[in-house]
């Protein structure tokens, strides 16, 4: 019996590079997805990835393809481009519920969930979170995330930062969410841009206890 979906949000926060791939990989490993993407977070996939997503007739398929045809991570220079490729069709499921619908599953505890990410995660979103104002659906399905005792992680994405936006992550994190930012690392090198976005993306899918190949763990034989 599926224990059901990994909800995905996607806000406005530089950084939609990060949900794309991790959608991918999430899909690549067979996990159900329900994905929140709100105006903002559209806005910034446009006009960091020529990807058009429309949140009123969504389509899966602008997920991945520009629309002049390309796959989106062929406008990206360098070698992040070589390898990349949409998740193989049948392996995952992936549902798109409206910003603006509270009577979606995701906004209800007893609707069952493994977890939830918000990536990248603005900092209206994180202030949302924080004080669980609850104005859409991410910010509602995040308080029900935390209330429920699940998994949360937010992905913020800002600098420098202020000392609100400071205290807005003590808060959120006092009241049970993983803050995850989005700082690659350097340590075990990188040849690609690829290589330190999967940094990344390797940090939230431990959080979810998903096994990847992403990055090197510290001390394995190389």
């Amino acid at each position: 019996m599926s224990q059901g979906p990994w909800v995905v949000a996607v806000t406005g926060a530089s950084g939609g590079i990060y949900a794309l791939r991790l959608i991918d990989c999430l899909l690549a490993a067979d996990q159900e997805v329900a994905l929140s993407i709100s105006r903002s977070g559209a806005a910034v996939l446009r006009h960091e990835t020529g990807l058009d997503v429309s949140l009123d007739a969504f389509d899966a398929h602008r997920l991945w393809t520009r629309p002049d045809g390309r796959p989106w991570w062929t406008a990206l220079h360098g070698p992040f481009a070589e390898g990349r490729s949409v998740p193989a069709e049948g392996r995952g499921a992936l549902r798109y519920y409206d910003h603006r619908d509270f009577m979606a599953p995701i906004a209800s505890g007893s609707h069952r969930t493994r977890g939830m990410v918000i990536c990248p995660c603005s900092g209206g979103t994180l202030s949302g979170v924080a004080h669980g104002s609850c104005d859409n659906l991410i910010e509602r399905a995040a308080e029900v995330h935390l209330k429920e005792g699940r998994t949360l992680v937010l992905v913020p994405r800002e600098t420098p930062v202020s000392r609100g936006y400071l205290q807005n992550l003590v808060r959120a994190a006092r009241g049970g969410a993983v803050v995850l930012p989005a700082m690659p690392a350097f340590y075990q090198g990188h040849a690609s841009v690829h290589d330190l976005v999967d940094f990344i993306i390797a940090r939230i899918l431990d959080q979810f206890s998903i096994e990847h190949a992403l990055s090197r763990r510290w001390g394995a034989s190389p």
